[in-house]
């Protein structure tokens, strides 16, 4: 797809008024209700799902199929980050009405700092075909893994806490950390020197910890597109509702028992997808896995794991099971902002 800078200005542009909208309705620290949480879901999907009908008008089946497989990929690994943002908010005892405010600023930077990867990885593309190959094998491995941490590690989640990357720990050790929250500043000045605020600490941890997961969500978006427009798109749409689902489904979240083994069959799936298209580039004849094919995988993946999850997690509740036992990654402790 030919995309020119006034369309990417233009783009860009756009997603940044719809940030400042967002910013804008929801800048009163509040408690987010499921109502306000559902219709603002509601929106960024259909707000989702208008920007990838206009790809099928103006770009072609192509690029309108590629960005609504991307999106719905990188919808449902973003589901995954949520796990790791329970923790995040327990860790640093963040209180209700400032976490959407923590959310909002924690997946900008999110979004920045994939942007900087995408932009890496296309790149890395155009220059080294071969690069497919490591995609495609990191894929397949990760998703080996998420199978293995799955049926091994899971059922000792109840006690497991955040773990503060080294970017969060030089930054408290140069700037130091106020021991209370002081409403939504982020930063206070004690003793003559400024300090950051807790609420600092946190959105930058959300926004850190988001690197992580990119790690393998942009590897698997370029195997199913290499357009960098497309890929920055889907990331940019499935990251900015990604708030409002967090206050929607948090309470759901222990009940998706089984929603790694559905990532890891789709990263799978990919990375298989990524290995064909790099033996097809270097001449190998070799079937290539269609958009289509691979929409209809991703969704069904996704619809038997939501629904297998549901089934179990009743099952458990019939059973005294708790419903959570899979996941057990929202009864976190709190803790006091300042322990680290």
């Amino acid at each position: 797809m030919d995309v020119s800078l006034t369309l990417w200005v233009l783009t860009i542009a756009g997603l940044c008024a719809l940030i400042g909208a967002d910013f804008f309705i929801g800048r009163k620290p509040h408690d987010v209700s499921l109502r306000e949480a559902g219709i603002w879901t509601c929106v960024w999907i259909a707000l989702a799902a208008l920007f990838g009908v206009g790809l099928l008008v103006f770009g072609g089946g192509t690029a309108g199929g590629e960005f609504f497989a991307g999106y719905v990929t990188e919808k449902s690994l973003s589901v995954d980050n949520l796990f790791v943002f329970v923790l995040i908010m327990a860790k640093f005892s963040v209180p209700s009405r400032y976490q959407q405010r923590v959310l909002l600023v924690g997946v900008l930077i999110a979004l920045v700092l994939r942007a900087a990867f995408i932009a890496a990885g296309a790149a890395v593309i155009a220059s080294f075909a071969w690069v497919f190959f490591i995609f495609g094998a990191f894929l397949i491995w990760t998703a080996w893994k998420l199978i293995q941490d799955a049926r091994s590690g899971d059922k000792g989640d109840e006690n497991k806490e955040f773990e503060e990357n080294r970017v969060l720990r030089a930054a408290e050790r140069r700037f130091g950390v106020a021991d209370r929250y002081h409403g939504t500043r982020l930063w206070i000045r004690r003793g003559g020197k400024r300090v950051m605020t807790p609420m600092l600490v946190v959105m930058l941890a959300i926004g850190t910890t988001d690197v992580l997961f990119a790690l393998d969500s942009i590897p698997a978006i370029f195997g199913l597109t290499q357009d960098p427009y497309i890929v920055f798109t889907a990331n940019a749409f499935a990251l900015m509702g990604l708030r409002q689902l967090y206050f929607l489904i948090g309470g759901l979240l222990r009940k998706l028992v089984h929603l790694s083994y559905g990532l890891s069959v789709i990263l799978g799936f990919i990375g298989v997808k990524l290995l064909l298209h790099a033996l097809h580039e270097t001449g190998v004849h070799v079937p290539e896995i269609s958009i289509p094919v691979s929409l209809g995988v991703i969704c069904g993946v996704l619809a038997v794991t939501t629904v297998t999850s549901l089934i179990a997690s009743s099952r458990q509740a019939g059973a005294g099971g708790g419903g959570g036992e899979g996941t057990g990654k929202t009864g976190q402790r709190d803790k006091d902002p300042a322990r680290r």
